[in-house]
């Protein structure tokens, strides 16, 4: 299964629990009297829509190079992050709205049972960001990054309103707003995480360089060719799940240009081979003098 392949499949998991997990929250809030919980439902919600997103994203980045876009359509993964950013600042800000409205309007304490079913929810959340950002590790891809937050935030919305409704509950009348206490933090929380989000995703747009590791085996492997005296300036950009390089790498001057020029193309498909994570590779040959 290729790289685009597992991210797709993953988007879907991510689709099917939101959706399961917001219809669950949503009922709990309502008939168990707690807007943290309605909050909690309210970001499953703006996670089953950036999902969509992602799923369009990582559909329309594997999309094959062509006249128009010789370098693929790698780069839209990036911009659908952007988007999936803009739904979960919405979402922050819709819930700090209502909290800080239910702070100032009396209201009844959370039902008991409320607290059973934010248990299970929490381990689940936390399941699902574990699992999908070992896809996104593995697959390169930052929306698929994004999607995982969007877990993880969930999970932690969700063990603000436990906390919230568990001190509303122990200390009982006075404490009603606990709850939409807990439900303006996670709002503050879902924002931080947004940045976080957002920061590597313009870092790919503005092709900064945040790949040394990468450059160092491009090195290693370039080396293992016969050939190749040494490697010089070392370029990537990232679009979609690929990495793209210039690479100068020095031969010696005496042989002759068809001879360089047949080694460039044997140390590109080394690279390609032993970096499948590797797209365009161009290479500049360089005599060594």
């Amino acid at each position: 299964m290729t790289n685009e392949q597992t991210a797709i499949r993953t988007t879907y998991f991510s689709i099917a629990g939101n959706t399961t997990l917001a219809i669950i929250k949503g009922l709990a809030g309502f008939f168990g009297n707690s807007y943290a919980l309605i909050a909690d439902a309210i970001e499953s919600t703006a996670d089953i829509f950036s999902s969509f997103l992602v799923l369009f994203g990582l559909k329309y980045a594997n999309r094959p190079a062509d006249k128009n876009h010789p370098y693929g359509h790698g780069r839209a993964e990036p911009l659908i992050t952007f988007l999936v950013v803009g739904f979960l600042i919405t979402s922050a800000t819709i819930i700090a709205y209502e909290s800080i409205k239910n702070i100032e309007t009396p209201h009844d304490l959370p039902k008991i049972w409320t607290l059973l079913v934010l248990g299970p929810l929490i381990i689940w959340k936390e399941i699902s960001f574990r699992l999908v950002m070992k896809k996104a590790k593995e697959t390169n891809s930052s929306s698929l990054k994004a999607d995982a937050w969007h877990h993880r935030s969930d999970a932690i919305t969700s063990v603000a309103a436990f906390i919230g409704i568990s001190i509303a509950l122990y200390f009982g009348k006075g404490y009603e707003t606990a709850d939409d206490w807990a439900a303006l933090f996670a709002s503050g929380f879902i924002l931080y995480n947004s940045y976080l989000i957002f920061r590597p995703a313009l870092g790919e747009i503005m092709d900064e360089h945040l790949y040394d590791d990468l450059v160092e085996d491009i090195r290693k492997v370039s080396l293992t060719v016969n050939g190749i005296v040494d490697t010089e300036k070392c370029f990537i950009r990232k679009a979609g799940m690929k990495y793209h390089v210039d690479l100068h790498a020095t031969v010696n001057a005496e042989i002759t240009v068809k001879h360089g020029h047949e080694i460039a193309h044997k140390l590109q498909d080394t690279l390609r081979k032993d970096l499948p994570q590797l797209g365009n590779v161009l290479i500049h040959i360089e005599p060594n003098e």
